[in-house]
């Protein structure tokens, strides 16, 4: 891949549709002083003072920030979200960014999903505290289950690309229940000249028709092999997973890259050397919106990995935040690459 082949790429991102289908957080970000903490009057124990708040789009709203900030002509969330002030801010954050939420169901009965994350402002930066969660942990009903079911067959008829994140643990209580994950199966083997491309917290050996992006952990664990595999392992792994999904998998390998497997090979896809202090919060996230919005673009699998690996060399820069990539640093990043990617 050079750099006109990467530059066409990137310019065809703008005239793609992609729709993420999943659990979309908030992520909540406090600002707290420490000089300024108080003792409760009531309990004797410290309170902390907020001195400011950030409040972006978590979990698969970071696919979807990635997505907007390359460019990507249309998008559409799916999902649930709780009638409540954390909703709001979400529903504000996705809007401001000009994605469809048509889609993304508000009900009463349901939490949004919420990443609290004090941050203590400290001489040398920010130290985050102890993280505070707000999940859904009862099973999604019946009735708001196929009504997302509806939402997502309506947003994938006219998509170029499909994005699943199965962000919530706890089985079937978030957007990517059982039942929706047997729908997506038969979704994505009835388009297939769209792309189905999923990332899952622990169930990604249970989906079936779609290219899946698993680190080496999971993609052992999928398969059911040690917890620790070797290099040649993960890659017998990886095609196993493949051989299991119909589809290919992008094996995601920390500082070493991107395995990509189909069921009988693989292809090594080296990741970018990046110098310096990082922060890998939503790295995967980043190189999910990468290798998609290059696939439906008409990358092959390892130029589509190699774009991942780009984007995500730009996001991990960016400090106490869940870090985006625009296209033209993603050139920028390619031009200190040197020949590493001359044979994707």
């Amino acid at each position: 891949m050079d750099r006109r082949r990467l530059e066409a790429l990137l310019d065809g991102f703008t005239q793609r549709k992609i729709v993420v289908v999943g659990d979309f957080f908030l992520d909540k970000y406090l600002e707290v002083d420490p000089k300024l903490t108080e003792k409760s009057l009531e309990t004797g124990k410290d309170a902390y003072q907020v001195v400011g708040k950030r409040c972006q789009p978590g979990a698969a709203g970071t696919v979807m920030s990635n997505l907007v900030a390359l460019q990507v002509g249309r998008l559409a969330a799916v999902g649930i979200i709780g009638d409540d002030g954390e909703g709001y801010e979400l529903t504000k954050a996705l809007t401001r960014m000009g994605v469809d939420i048509r889609h993304l169901i508000r009900s009463k009965d349901r939490f949004t999903p919420t990443y609290t994350k004090p941050m203590l402002q400290l001489p040398g930066g920010e130290e985050e505290m102890n993280r505070q969660d707000i999940k859904n942990r009862t099973c999604l009903p019946e009735d708001l289950e196929s009504e997302i079911m509806e939402h997502i067959k309506e947003a994938v008829a006219d998509a170029d690309g499909v994005i699943i994140v199965d962000q919530v643990q706890e089985r079937n209580c978030g957007v990517v229940t059982d039942r929706v994950r047997e729908l997506l199966a038969e979704l994505a083997d009835t388009n297939r000249e769209k792309i189905f491309f999923a990332d899952s917290r622990v169930r990604i050996g249970e989906f079936r028709r779609v290219i899946v992006k698993p680190n080496r952990y999971e993609t052992a664990a999928a398969v059911g092999i040690e917890e620790n595999p070797t290099s040649e392992r993960a890659r017998e792994a990886a095609m196993t997973l493949a051989q299991r999904t119909g589809r290919p998998v992008f094996m995601t390998m920390d500082k070493s890259g991107i395995i990509v497997a189909e069921s009988d090979r693989t292809w090594s896809v080296p990741a970018v050397r990046v110098e310096g202090p990082i922060d890998i919060v939503g790295a995967g996230d980043s190189a999910t919106a990468g290798a998609v919005s290059a696939l439906v673009s008409g990358a092959s699998l390892t130029e589509a990995a190699a774009v991942g690996c780009l984007v995500a060399s730009v996001t991990i820069r960016q400090l106490g935040t869940t870090g985006t990539a625009s296209p033209q640093q993603v050139m920028e990043a390619f031009k200190g690459t040197g020949d590493l990617y001359a044979n994707i």
